[in-house]
């Protein structure tokens, strides 16, 4: 049984920063591609950032990209979001997802096989 744990999530200021981890337990052997995702209230998921199983590629949704940074720990499967520059719309919850079956980098949320309960983020202006 696979598991997402994720951690780090909380309430800052905007311009603060935050770290989200999230790491996979349970069936652990081989890679995952990993992503992260975040649900704001009635609002669609959408999607954030990603990184392929390798750690070597990432992919950033252009609302996030240069404040937000993913990585991925490929000994542990634990992928991070450094998240900085906060703004009061990134306020949302967070998920994290992980796919065991495809190496490249994976932005469409059908595509993933696991994902986390999710990690509140506020961000107040």
């Amino acid at each position: 049984q696979v598991q997402l744990v994720e951690s780090g999530g909380g309430l800052v200021q905007a311009g603060g920063s935050l770290r989200l981890s999230c790491e996979v337990s349970g069936r652990t052997t081989g890679s995952y591609a990993m992503g992260w995702f975040r649900q704001a209230p009635g609002k669609e998921r959408e999607f954030v950032a990603a990184v392929s199983w390798s750690g070597a590629s990432t992919h950033y949704s252009d609302s996030v990209k240069g404040r937000f940074t993913i990585s991925k720990d490929i000994d542990k499967n634990e992928v991070s979001l450094q998240m900085n520059s906060l703004k009061p719309e990134d306020t949302a919850v967070y998920y994290c997802a992980a796919d065991p079956y495809k190496t490249y980098v994976v932005f469409q949320a059908r595509e993933y096989t696991y994902w986390g309960q999710g990690t509140q983020v506020t961000v107040s202006s």
